[in-house]
């Protein structure tokens, strides 16, 4: 009574095909596929390169060389 049989499933599958049809089905594919892999690459390139990190000090934000010229740099102070 719980679980479904092998035809269960063919006929789950067939009727999803007949709703959204196959190209469809296929362009979700491959936009999930594309989502993943663009997911993976931006782990793997997310982090700082070891040249960068060694050349960085503990508690220090390292500069970045493309800072916009007319970022005005201010530092925050707390209300006392």
């Amino acid at each position: 009574m719980g679980a479904f049989s092998i035809w269960h499933w063919l006929i789950v599958l067939l009727i999803v095909v007949m709703v959204f049809g196959t190209k469809k089905l296929k362009n979700i594919g491959s936009d999930l596929g594309g989502a993943v892999k663009g997911f993976k690459d931006g782990i793997k390139d997310g982090g700082q390169s070891t040249e960068e990190a060694a050349a960085a000090k503990p508690g220090q934000v390292a500069q970045d060389a493309r800072i916009d010229k007319s970022t005005i740099d201010v530092e925050a102070k707390q209300k006392s």
